[in-house]
């Protein structure tokens, strides 16, 4: 519900790394009727296109010049963070809850030449094979606390051996404005949920709040991430 730059819809998914939301997105649809997908469609029904298309600063700064290998970016939102993994030699599976973001990810795909899968589901209802992906990545997820029941579950079983999970929130001084645009950052899923469900298989390489570097962007709304990074034995 992506979610960027962003179960994303990061949503989901949400998300949207772009998305899941990745961007520099508020989080959330504009409209909560009780059918995530469809809400999500009407949101990016708004715009011709809803997130900046550029990769998430922090994946960059975490995977830039990194070995590629096979990624799950959830809530893959338009696409931004897929591209950029696969345009670098990563095997990359987009995920989102929203067709309508999945099929402006799949164009956005074509257009640079760059090979995505991606599927239009919710991470937590849709079967992925076990510890398969060396990177497992989700920012801004836009993960409903009441509705996403299995979705951090989900998101470990599929990092593979040796392999990382990354996972981006909105710094604490978004939330002023997060609430002003009618999204309640106590209602999703944060990073430290996330690092509250590790066990001894993992090892947390960093739990922390950075700023960002394009915070001097007029675009960007925040200037600081909560950054997880955790690596699989």
């Amino acid at each position: 519900m992506s979610a960027h730059e962003h179960q994303g819809t990061g949503h989901d998914g949400h998300g949207h790394g772009d998305h899941g939301h990745g961007d520099h997105g508020h989080g959330g649809p504009h409209r909560h009727s009780g059918d995530e997908a469809a809400d999500w469609d009407a949101s990016y029904a708004d715009s011709e296109q809803r997130w900046s298309g550029r990769p998430n600063v922090q994946l960059v700064a975490e995977l830039d010049g990194h070995a590629p290998g096979a990624a799950l970016d959830v809530g893959s939102g338009e696409g931004g963070d897929a591209i950029w993994l696969a345009q670098r030699g990563w095997t990359v599976t987009g995920l989102d809850l929203s067709p309508v973001a999945v099929e402006r990810a799949r164009r956005a795909a074509a257009d640079s030449g760059a090979s995505v899968e991606w599927i239009a589901a919710n991470i937590a209802d849709h079967p992925l094979p076990g510890r398969t992906f060396d990177l497992v990545a989700g920012h801004y997820l836009a993960l409903r606390r009441d509705t996403a029941s299995g979705a951090i579950g989900a998101m470990l079983d599929a990092v593979a051996p040796g392999g990382t999970l990354l996972v981006v929130g909105h710094g604490e001084e978004h939330r002023a404005t997060a609430l002003e645009h009618g999204f309640d950052p106590d209602e999703y899923l944060q990073p430290a949920d996330f690092a509250a469900a590790l066990d001894d298989g993992w090892t947390i390489e960093a739990d922390e709040v950075r700023e960002r570097s394009d915070a001097s962007d007029p675009a960007s709304h925040h200037v600081s991430d909560v950054v997880l990074r955790a690596r699989r034995a």
